[in-house]
């Protein structure tokens, strides 16, 4: 017996020492550095290439009824290319050519995951999953998934918890779909409206950028890719991209070193401390150099400086651009050289990278340069598991994706990004008893025309109006609607039928600006960048590719409010927007002005509920607003000396950086400063809320450098917090001032504290403080 014991045990050994050693990089016992050593090690240099390739993924499915599967085009290009990563998978929009019809449900869109992943399982050398890329910075931009109010109004919220809980929300959506790769949040400092992107920003101050930024990087997930529900966060773009040349998209950004290590640098470095793991270049040029072959950004200060540890990645064909745009070199091979030996790891394209191969084997690139690039990739996606299990459960998107919580959580949203500009004779909030109203304007009840771009097409059913929103608040046998005219096309007005609506309403609420919402009728470059076309009138003049000359309200919409005026009736102008456009007639003539940005897919419930008392508008201006374009940049926090007035009028914006109205009244006293050590020092004082309704305040706390070494800003937030007061309710509310608060960037371009004098300044707003007090630093 048991010798018999002894020889079944010998043969058992002998079977299982003839079966091949499962590789390290598929175990999970070892360490990540450990499999991706090894993983690097096995591969080819054109499997090592394809991870550095990031093609457009919306061909990469076919569907069928209701059957997805992988596509063709999926198959020849992991055959020809084998990526490592697939962008905008499930994006649908007129691009794109998916609709509602063509494109992805959220359930099915896990479905063509789970099948791409199995796809590669079965047929590749080494089975290694692919990353999925979706753009995500103000929700997935895929059908049925949960928009969100545009960056810029993100930013009006001022609120970081609420940016938080919106990254989860964004982090868990992308996530039940198979998806792994949030492109967002966008980081780019706006100081010139005429730009066609404003809307994807945090607006014109550095601070504020750097909060929301970080919030929302911590809400996708903090880096710590073990969770379930975290994505791997892209910062956009890298960097000063935000300020072109004549606000014309991509033009070269003129900004100083200083600058940039102020202003531009900071929010960037706050977010990827925060967790952040891939960073995107720019299309711009600085000083010369595209910002896609800027070594000194991309290693020493990326790299070196900063100790990022995640990727780089190209915008959308941006190394090509280095020939075809910036014309550094005559060759997309040439271009791929300079971008890689430079530091960008990823081709978001899929093209030029693919080039590289010939520069290899021939010995003008090193290969170490490569194993670099594709260690950075591969890490990632063994921290996140996708080795162990690359499959999601698709019933489970069915219960993520647009969940009641998350459409909750963009009405809250829409709620405190909603900016209360004017309101004369306290018209607002409107009572709900006893009341007609008329509903008109372009913007009044266009769903698309509130959701901005980077927004895919959503069912009808899922998006609430202005139009909506005030039928929900008084029920329609009591609103009147009228569109009166469109944003840019004259030939459809009919003005005469809004006078009538207002004529026949006790008040009359115009809702105009701007629009970002893609047609088919719309011709895109390569890019996705719309072209503007004078010929082609649709709504859309904001949005990726349509930059301003002027800032005025397009079409007739002046016609419109005017004519409204007329009638006599009470007028509250609303402007949605992507872009802070000039306001001057409505804030001198209308009885209450707001602006909502694009408020998303609940803005109509939203904003509907500031208009009626049931929130107390918290929202205040991420950026100025200018009183004419002849004044641009007028961003609150330039450098000494302050500006004088131009001949035709004042130098001030219309409305100041931080500005927004509340239905209640606040009082600020008592401040007082102590010292704690050599930097550092608390700030308090008393916020009473002296007004009849409930409220939040956004307590604004502002630095002046008295005298300084080098040239400092008249004034500069550096810190912000809104406080919640009962009516008659009284708190103190503190801030925290610490050495990176008071530090600056000297002559020899070094972060320094400087002994002397430090004006704090708290406030309502960067034009209305309410109380100072110096400090000295010794």
């Amino acid at each position: 017996m048991r010798f018999r014991i002894l020889f079944c045990l010998l043969l058992m050994g002998c079977i299982a020492s003839a079966q091949p050693a499962k590789p390290i990089y598929k175990n999970n016992q070892y360490s990540v550095e450990e499999r991706t050593q090894d993983l690097l090690s096995r591969m080819t240099l054109d499997e090592k290439l394809g991870q550095l390739l990031c093609p457009m993924g919306w061909e990469m499915y076919e569907k069928n009824g209701t059957e997805v599967s992988v596509s063709e085009t999926f198959k020849n290009m992991q055959k020809e290319k084998q990526p490592g990563m697939y962008w905008a998978t499930f994006r649908a929009d007129p691009w794109t050519q998916k609709t509602l019809k063509t494109g992805l449900s959220p359930v099915q869109a896990a479905e063509a995951a789970n099948a791409l992943q199995q796809y590669l399982i079965d047929n590749s050398r080494l089975g290694i999953p692919v990353f999925l890329a979706e753009e995500a910075a103000h929700g997935h931009m895929a059908i049925g998934t949960t928009v969100f109010p545009t960056s810029l109004g993100q930013a009006a919220t001022f609120n970081t918890e609420l940016m938080e809980e919106m990254g989860e929300a964004i982090g868990a959506e992308i996530r039940a779909q198979g998806a792994h790769i949030a492109y967002g949040p966008i980081l780019d400092l706006a100081r010139d409206p005429r730009w066609s992107r404003v809307e994807e920003t945090f607006g014109e101050d550095p601070i504020l950028i750097a909060h929301m930024g970080s919030a929302m990087v911590k809400g996708l997930g903090g880096g710590d890719l073990s969770k379930d529900n975290s994505v791997i966060s892209t910062l956009k773009h890298f960097v000063a991209y935000g300020v072109p040349e004549s606000g014309i998209n991509g033009n070269a950004s003129i900004v100083s070193r200083r600058d940039l290590l102020e202003n531009y640098f900071p929010p960037f470095k706050a977010a990827i401390d925060a967790g952040a793991l891939t960073v995107m270049t720019s299309y711009n040029s600085i000083d010369g150099i595209p910002s896609t072959m800027n070594k000194e950004y991309l290693t020493d200060i990326l790299r070196n400086d900063w100790k990022f540890r995640g990727y780089t990645v190209s915008d959308l064909f941006s190394i090509e651009g280095i020939a075809g745009s910036h014309y550094i070199v005559k060759t997309d091979e040439e271009a791929a050289l300079k971008s890689i030996e430079a530091g960008t790891n990823v081709d978001l394209g899929g093209q030029a990278y693919v080039r590289l191969k010939n520069a290899v084997e021939q010995g003008i690139l090193d290969e170490s340069v490569v194993d670099s690039a594709v260690c950075h990739v591969i890490r990632l996606k063994f921290e996140m598991g996708l080795f162990d299990q690359p499959f999601v459960n698709p019933k489970a998107a069915a219960e993520v994706v647009h969940s009641a919580e998350n459409i909750e959580l963009a009405r809250k949203m829409a709620q405190q990004s909603t900016v209360l500009l004017e309101n004369k004779s306290a018209i607002l909030p409107l009572s709900k008893n006893y009341i007609r109203v008329a509903v008109v304007g372009p913007n009044a009840n266009m769903m698309y025309n509130q959701l901005g771009d980077y927004t895919a097409p959503q069912p009808a059913e899922s998006v609430v109006t202005v139009y909506e929103g005030i039928v929900n608040k008084l029920g329609k046998e009591n609103v009147i609607y009228e569109k009166g005219c469109s944003i840019r096309d004259t030939t459809q007005s009919n003005i005469p039928a809004a006078v009538k609506a207002a004529e026949n309403a006790d008040v009359v609420v115009v809702v105009v600006g701007g629009s970002s919402a893609r047609d088919f009728s719309t011709d895109y470059q390569e890019t996705g960048a719309a072209i503007a076309n004078s010929e082609v009138l649709s709504d859309m003049e904001s949005g990726e590719g349509n930059d301003r000359s002027t800032l005025g309200l397009m079409g007739d919409q002046m016609k419109l409010l005017k004519a409204i005026k007329n009638t006599g009736k009470p007028l509250v102008v609303i402007y949605i927007e992507g872009r802070p456009l000039n306001m001057n007639w409505a804030a001198e003539n209308a009885d209450a002005l707001l602006t909502a940005w694009y408020p998303g897919e609940q803005g109509g419930n939203g904003i509907a509920d500031v208009l009626f008392g049931d929130y107390n508008p918290s929202g205040r201006l991420p950026v100025s607003i200018a009183a004419s374009v002849g004044q641009l940049p007028n961003y609150y926090n330039k450098k000494n000396p302050k500006a004088h007035n131009y001949v035709e009028g004042s130098s001030a914006p219309l409305y100041a950086f931080g500005a927004g109205k509340s239905y209640t009244k606040f009082t600020y006293e008592n401040m007082t400063t102590e010292k704690q050590d050599k930097y550092t020092y608390t700030v308090s004082f008393d916020l009473e809320n002296t007004g009849d309704y409930d409220g939040t305040e956004l307590v604004q706390l502002y630095l002046r450098d008295e005298y300084a070494s080098t040239v400092r800003p008249i004034k500069q937030l550096i810190d912000f917090k809104q406080v919640a007061l009962k009516k008659g309710e009284t708190k103190r509310v503190t801030f925290s001032i610490g050495e990176e608060q008071l530090s600056m960037i000297d002559a020899n371009y070094e972060h320094v504290v400087e002994a002397g004098d430090f004006k704090l300044m708290i406030g309502a707003a960067s034009d209305d403080i309410r109380l100072e007090e110096t400090i000295t630093v010794e």
